[in-house]
């Protein structure tokens, strides 16, 4: 097992961002949670949502007495492969895992349990995230109190992964989801809490950039910045739908000639095998069009760089087919860039239609949607500003560290058997 090291953080540096009242909870549940001891294991240190949160939220929770720790299960392709194959059927992509695959996936995740018994790696609370880790209850018995965290959109999960996956839900003590409409069927044992995730606004993706900063940004990346540019961050993965944002923008580019589109997607999540393969088609896709700047592999953006784009662009578009929670879609409402998201799980959640942002169900609306705020700068001005202030309130880091603590308190004053 692998810890990972992370840079630190102090609760002072959020004055003035964040309401004085998540300030004054933070600090009265910490007070009674000093030195307990909390876990957190997921399957990779870079790449993805959780990554980016367990980078604010570890250090966060050390500034205020308690003993964070992450870690991350050791890389296996085999592995890999069958736990992104679970993450689509959880999002209801049909299919099931064969014997063989089961029995993979069992067993990495045993092999796992074996090296943190083998460490006396101990806690009093332990955070287990997403499907690639959910059996290492099955493993750890006796070990402390269990959470399992689901970053994913399970409105409509399949009946294969419902049925294998559900008896090692129900050894947890607590299961979080982002949206009450996640909750699976059927769940018996654990206490269930909703709350969705959150960006760190003092993080390089999320930090106020020098205009200046800005331009030599798009300026080395070749983005002409007397054009109109709408942008898509996110994995290559086919649940974010890359090709429906390239048809918007080619639809768009009739009303609004001189459009640009940038899509940003990294390929350093150890989790995620098909990121390559998405990829290639989309650049397939795209063709020779110019005007199209797709950056990952050898062009992949720093945050810095991300955070630039997202702050330079007219428009930013996250067209989910699924999606728990869109991290990237808080990071462009922060810096009050107007957003548009498919109509969707957790995207549901972050924007309210026509107020902080558009909800699309189709190519064409979104076609539309970005016209429109090209067209009529004080409306994308207005959502924008709308935009942050929702996200002031509602989707930063330090809330996020308040609802874990709530939770922290009502675990340790528990039984500890189940």
């Amino acid at each position: 097992m692998q810890e990972v090291l992370t840079t630190e953080r102090q609760l002072g540096d959020y004055n003035g961002l964040v309401s004085d009242e998540i300030l004054s909870e933070i600090k009265k549940h910490a007070a009674a949670l000093k030195g307990l001891r909390v876990i957190h294991i997921n399957a990779t240190p870079q790449g993805g949502g959780v990554a980016e949160i367990l980078n604010s939220l570890v250090p966060l929770s050390r500034s205020v007495g308690i003993d964070a720790r992450w870690y991350v299960i050791p890389p296996d392709e085999s592995f890999a492969n069958i736990t992104k194959r679970l993450h689509h059927y959880l999002q209801g992509y049909p299919g099931s895992l064969t014997d063989e695959q089961m029995g993979t996936y069992l067993a990495h995740n045993q092999d796992a349990a074996l090296r943190l018994k083998n460490r006396s790696i101990a806690a009093d609370v332990w955070v287990i995230h997403d499907p690639q880790v959910l059996p290492l209850v099955d493993f750890l018995p006796d070990a402390g109190k269990m959470v399992w965290k689901c970053h994913i959109d399970t409105t409509k999960p399949n009946t294969f992964v419902r049925d294998s996956l559900m008896p090692f839900m129900n050894q947890y003590h607590s299961v979080i989801f982002s949206l009450d409409k996640y909750v699976f069927d059927g769940l018996s044992q654990p206490s269930v809490c909703i709350f969705a995730p959150a960006i760190d606004p003092l993080s390089s993706k999320n930090i106020d950039l020098p205009s200046a900063t800005i331009r030599q940004v798009l300026d080395n990346h070749g983005i002409d910045q007397t054009r109109s540019l709408v942008t898509q961050v996110s994995r290559f993965d086919i649940w974010k739908d890359p090709w429906g944002v390239i048809d918007a923008y080619r639809m768009a580019k009739e009303a609004i000639p001189d459009l640009q589109l940038a899509l940003i997607g990294g390929l350093t999540a150890q989790d995620d095998p098909d990121a390559l393969d998405v990829l290639h088609n989309v650049q397939d896709y795209a063709g020779d069009d110019t005007d199209i700047h797709i950056f990952s592999e050898w062009q992949t953006l720093t945050d810095l760089e991300v955070n630039a784009f997202q702050t330079a662009s007219d428009v930013v578009v996250q067209k989910s087919i699924r999606e728990g929670f869109g991290l990237t879609v808080a990071e462009a409402m922060w810096k009050g860039t107007p957003v548009i998201g498919g109509n969707c799980g957790g995207i549901r959640l972050q924007i309210r239609d026509g107020i902080t942002g558009f909800l699309v169900d189709n190519t064409h609306d979104c076609a539309d949607r970005i016209i429109t705020l090209l067209r009529n700068s004080i409306l994308a001005k207005s959502m924008g500003h709308s935009a942050r202030e929702s996200v002031r309130r509602h989707f930063l880091m330090t809330r996020l560290l308040r609802d874990h603590l709530s939770l922290y308190a009502s675990l340790v004053a528990q039984p500890v058997s189940l």
